[in-house]
């Protein structure tokens, strides 16, 4: 079981201690698209923190979380940043205190900025050369009316623009304990970990909103660019975490796009030959679920394979068979089990859970909720909840397609 507790400071703090020979932590904050001040406003911050705090430069920072063999990752995204770590139990307090710093005493200096800012534009220009990525990027933006269709890469010329002044007025806006979120699991109890987290005790900050999602009606989108091959994508509303069919869509999802056993990869690809990849995902936001769809294929086929591709995802509201839901219920109960045996990830799905639940779900919960399930169950949420009406985007060198 995890312990949840609001630290004086108002951090969430959830622990799940496990006998195993190290810790994991997942820190949410609460700058993201959906809430920055400007187009990457998140993503200059980031990157700009770990150019130095207290008395670190970026080299010296980044030398005393090797020595602790702390290994780490960050990165700003939609909804919030994120900060993830994995370390030995001996290194915990020396690790907090580090991190610590990054919260209460960053340097922001303006001269660290143009590099940060340099990364920063390299990742948006890059997107230009992913197709698949450029076309969910424009295809969210169609799909809310809301903040939650903003890319977390930003706009050039807001990037460009963007002052030392108001990122560091940003930072202490958004970068606050309220509306945090620190998730841990593995090899430490409660007392030494509350210990660990005095110097997080100086962090302050009053805390930012989140901005409610707001679909627009669903409409097609088509961004014609000279390349090889097309790209397809839809965008149906979906069921949420917090809804009581989140797990009966789950399960479809997997019969869907679970594996080359799945409808798409068999009906879509192999029967058919008409793409190279296909797949759908989950791809929702606090608040409100979303169902993706992609498929890459030749100009010549496009038109074939976006009616194939809205087809099977369609198909669904006429229910799964026996087969595909021992198969889909074999397939998510695995992924749980691998998931499990990762306390990195484990400590991810606490804090996701904290941020769009409020509670952390006990593994068994979540076991309990899957072996509940019942194909008349699943066929009835999949009827009662059919994907229909989908937003729709192509990018290649192709004209709109039926």
């Amino acid at each position: 079981m995890s312990r949840v507790e609001r630290l004086e400071n108002g951090l969430l703090v959830a622990l799940e201690e496990r006998d195993y020979p190290g810790v994991a932590f997942q820190f949410l904050l609460p700058a993201g698209a959906v809430n920055e001040p400007f187009p990457g406003a998140s993503t200059l911050l980031e990157g700009w923190l770990w150019k130095g705090a207290g008395g670190l430069d970026a080299e010296g920072l980044a030398g005393a979380l090797d020595a602790l063999g702390v290994r780490r990752g960050s990165g700003a995204g939609l909804e919030y940043t994120a900060f993830s770590a994995a370390f030995l139990p001996e290194v915990l307090e020396e690790a907090f205190r580090l991190y610590a710093l990054l919260l209460t005493e960053p340097w922001l200096k303006g001269e660290d900025l143009p590099a940060v800012k340099s990364v920063a534009l390299q990742a948006l220009r890059a997107q230009e050369d992913q197709p698949a990525r450029k076309l969910f990027s424009e295809l969210r933006k169609r799909v809310f009316r809301s903040p939650h269709g903003r890319d977390p890469l930003g706009e050039e010329g807001a990037l460009r623009a963007a002052t030392p002044e108001a990122l560091r007025e940003d930072f202490a806006r958004r970068y606050t304990p309220v509306g945090a979120i620190l998730a841990v699991a593995g090899g430490v109890d409660w007392r030494r970990l509350r210990g660990a987290l005095e110097p997080l005790l100086a962090w302050r900050g009053e805390g930012v909103g989140y901005p409610t999602p707001e679909l627009s009606e669903p409409s097609r989108l088509l961004l014609k660019r000279p390349t090889a091959q097309v790209q397809i994508g839809l965008a149906y509303k979906d069921v949420g975490p917090e809804d009581p069919g989140f797990y009966a869509a789950r399960l479809a999802l997997e019969a869907l796009s679970g594996g080359m056993a799945s409808r798409l990869f068999t009906e879509v690809r192999e029967k058919r030959g008409l793409v190279y990849a296909v797949s759908a995902f989950p791809a929702g936001v606090k608040g409100q679920g979303l169902l993706m769809a992609y498929a890459g294929t030749t100009p010549e086929r496009a038109g074939e394979t976006l009616k194939v591709l809205r087809e099977e995802v369609e198909r669904l509201s006429e229910g799964i068979t026996e087969d595909e839901f021992q198969r889909a219920k074999v397939g998510l109960k695995t992924a749980l089990v691998l998931a499990d045996e990762s306390v990195r990830s484990r400590a991810a799905s606490m804090a996701r859970d904290l941020f769009m639940l409020g509670r952390v779900r006990p593994l068994s919960e979540i076991e309990g909720a899957l072996e509940a399930l019942t194909l008349e169950g699943v066929n009835a949420h999949l009827q009662a909840h059919p994907y229909r009406d989908p937003w729709v985007g192509l990018l290649g060198e192709v004209d709109d397609v039926s």
